[in-house]
C-alpha cells in the first residue's frame, strides 16, 4: 500500500453554539483503501464528511491531500481535487433525463450527445448499466442510486465518500455495488464508507475509524472484529439485544385493506392496484419493497392524509375508515410514523414539547380546552430518556436534532402512546445500531401487549428480526403474505423486483404491458 495517505485529517475540530461536533479528529485513508467511519447518531460523522467535501469550514485542524496541506473552499473545489460524494438523499431532477442530470453536476458543461455515449460505456463497464435517455421519474430507486454513483464515477474521483449507500437497494443490488466498489479500490480509488449495517462494514471495509461524542475512540480492522465488538466500540457499552419471546395472542383483525386501487396524486408517483392485506392484534407484519414502489401512496391512504372513494376499502376494527381524516383514525387507536421526519412527523418551527402535543394531546395534555404543558413536558422527557434522544432540552427546536435523533424522538413519541394499531415507515432509518435495537424492542413489546404493528421498511435484516409475517410491494401491487420462518432474504429480494405470484413481473411475462407502466 502507498505510504503517503491520499487524505489525512489532523486535529479536525468543528464547534457549534450548543455542541462540539468534531473534537480534534485524526483520520488517514490510503489509495485503494475502503475505510469505514462508524459512530452513533450525533457522533459527528456527517459534519466530518461535509468538512472534507467543502460544505462546512472546520474551526481548527488541517487537511492534507496527497501529503500536502489544502484548504477545501467548497464542493466544486473538492471535485477538482478529485473528491466525490454520494449522499444518502438523492438530488436528482425528476423531469430530466439521466444525461441531463449528470451534466448539471459536471463543472465543464459537457455536450449531451458525447456524454450520453460515455454514460453507456462507463455504466456498462462497471456493471451498473443505465439508459442515458431515460427520464429519472421512470427509474426505480435502485437505478436512481446508480445515477448518483455514476455521476461521481464520471468525474474519475480519487476519493469517493458514500453515505448509507445501500439503504434503498435489494440484496442482489448490494452485491453488484460491492463488486463495483472493490473494482474502484483495486484501481486506486480511496473510499470513505458510512453505514449502520455492520455486516456490510465487516465484509467490505479494510479499516475503520470509530467516533463517539465527536472524538475518535478507536480504530479497527472490521474483518477481524465481530458485529458485537464493533457495536461496543461505537456506543461504549454492551449492545442491547432484542428479546424475541412472543406470547400466543389470537387477536381480532385490526387493519384490513381490501382491493385498494387508486391513482397517485404525484405525476411521478406509483398507482396502487388491487392491494389487499390485513394485520391482526399481537402480530408484526412487515412490508418490504424498494422505495418508490407505492409505499408512499399506500401510507397516505392508511393514515387518512388521502381519502379514498369507498370507505369500506380500509377498515380498522371493522369500522370503515376510508373517508375518515387522520385525527378521526387516531381516535380509533392509530399511531403513525411517516418516512418524512419534518413536515409530516414533526413541525420544524416547534419545540420537542410542542411537537409532542401535536399527536399525544389525548394523553392527559388537554383539560377543559386548555393545554397542560407540564404533562406534555413529562411525556417528552420520558420519550427522550427511553429512546436515548440526544438534545439540549425539551424546549429546543426539533430542527436542532440530528436526523437519527429526530427519528428516535418521533418513533418514541408514537410508541409511548401505546396505540392499538401502529403503522411505521422506516423506523430505524439513519439510526445507530444501539438505538435501532431499542426501537425494535419497543415495537416487539407493543405487539406482545396485544397491539397490531405494520412496519414498512427497506431493511430486510430488520424485518426478518422483528416480524411474524412479510408482504412485498412492487410497482403498486402487494404480494401474498409469507411467514418469516418459511422464507429467506433471497426469495424476498426477488419478490421486491416484482417476481411474486400475481406480481407486475409475472403479469408482464404473461400479458401485454399496461400503458404508461415501466419495468426496471
Amino acid at each position: 500500500m502507498n505510504t503517503t495517505p491520499r487524505l489525512e485529517l489532523q486535529g479536525m475540530t468543528k464547534i457549534y453554539p450548543s455542541v462540539i461536533a468534531n473534537d480534534s479528529i485524526d483520520l488517514r485513508i490510503y489509495p485503494g483503501e475502503i475505510h469505514a467511519v462508524l459512530g452513533e447518531n450525533g457522533a459527528g460523522k456527517s459534519t466530518l464528511m461535509k468538512a472534507i467535501y467543502g460544505v462546512v469550514k472546520p474551526d481548527r485542524g488541517r487537511i492534507l491531500w496527497n501529503g500536502k496541506p489544502v484548504v477545501i473552499q467548497n464542493p466544486a473545489h473538492a471535485r477538482k481535487l478529485g473528491i466525490g460524494m454520494v449522499f444518502q438523499h438523492f438530488s436528482l431532477f425528476e423531469t430530466l433525463t439521466v444525461t441531463e442530470n449528470i451534466a448539471l453536476a459536471m463543472d465543464d458543461s459537457p455536450r449531451l450527445e458525447p456524454l450520453a455515449e460515455r454514460i453507456r460505456t462507463v455504466s456498462a463497464d462497471y456493471g451498473l448499466p443505465l439508459d442515458p435517455e431515460r427520464l429519472v421519474h421512470s427509474l426505480s430507486v435502485g437505478l436512481r442510486q446508480r445515477v448518483e454513483i455514476l455521476r461521481c464515477l464520471l468525474q474519475e474521483p480519487k476519493l469517493l465518500i458514500m453515505d448509507e449507500p445501500t439503504s434503498v437497494l435489494t440484496p442482489q443490488a448490494v452485491r453488484t455495488m460491492f463488486d463495483t466498489l472493490r473494482r474502484l479500490a483495486a484501481e486506486g480509488c480511496s473510499i470513505l464508507y458510512i453505514s449502520h449495517k455492520l455486516d456490510e462494514i465487516m465484509e467490505l471495509c479494510h479499516n475503520a475509524t470509530i467516533i463517539r461524542g465527536g472524538r475518535v475512540t478507536g480504530y479497527a480492522k472490521p474483518a477481524e472484529e465481530s458485529a458485537a465488538g464493533l457495536a461496543r466500540m461505537m456506543i461504549g457499552k454492551e449492545l442491547p439485544v432484542c428479546s424475541q419471546k412472543r406470547p400466543q395472542i389470537s387477536g381480532k383483525t385490526s387493519l384490513t385493506v381490501n382491493n385498494l386501487s387508486t391513482k397517485s396524486a404525484d405525476p411521478f408517483g406509483t398507482d396502487l392496484r388491487e392491494i389487499s392485506f390485513s394485520v391482526s392484534e399481537g402480530e408484526i407484519v412487515g412490508m418490504a419493497g424498494i422505495s418508490g414502489n407505492g409505499q408512499q401512496e399506500l401510507l397516505y391512504c392508511l393514515s387518512g392524509e388521502r381519502l379514498v372513494d369507498d370507505e369500506n376499502v380500509i377498515t380498522m376494527y371493522d369500522v370503515p375508515v376510508g373517508r375518515l381524516n387522520p385525527d378521526q383514525r387516531r381516535n380509533l387507536g392509530l399511531g403513525f410514523v411517516p418516512e418524512e421526519r419534518l413536515g409530516r412527523g414533526a413541525v420544524p418551527g416547534m419545540s420537542l414539547t410542542e411537537n409532542t402535543i401535536l399527536t399525544a394531546h389525548r394523553h392527559g395534555m388537554v383539560k377543559n380546552g386548555l393545554l397542560r404543558f407540564r404533562r406534555a413536558a413529562e411525556f417528552t422527557r420520558r420519550c427522550i430518556t427511553g429512546f436515548s434522544v440526544k438534545c439540549g432540552s425539551i424546549e429546543d427546536p426539533i430542527t436542532s436534532l440530528s436526523g437519527g435523533n429526530m427519528q428516535k424522538y418521533i418513533t418514541g413519541r408514537e410508541i409511548l402512546q401505546q396505540p392499538k394499531l401502529l403503522i411505521v415507515s422506516q423506523p430505524t432509518w439513519g439510526v445507530d445500531i444501539g438505538a435501532a435495537n431499542v426501537i425494535r424492542q419497543a415495537m416487539i413489546d407493543l405487539r406482545n401487549n396485544g397491539s397490531a404493528v405494520l412496519v414498512v421498511s427497506e431493511e430486510l435484516d430488520e424485518l426478518f428480526e422483528i416480524c411474524d409475517r412479510l408482504i412485498v410491494i412492487a410497482q403498486g401491487r402487494v404480494s401474498p403474505s409469507l411467514q418469516v420462518r418459511e422464507t429467506n432474504k433471497e426469495e424476498v429480494g426477488l419478490w421486491m423486483s416484482g417476481m411474486f405470484p400475481g406480481g407486475p413481473k409475472e403479469k408482464t411475462a404473461h400479458s401485454p404491458q399496461e400503458p404508461g407502466s415501466h419495468v426496471c
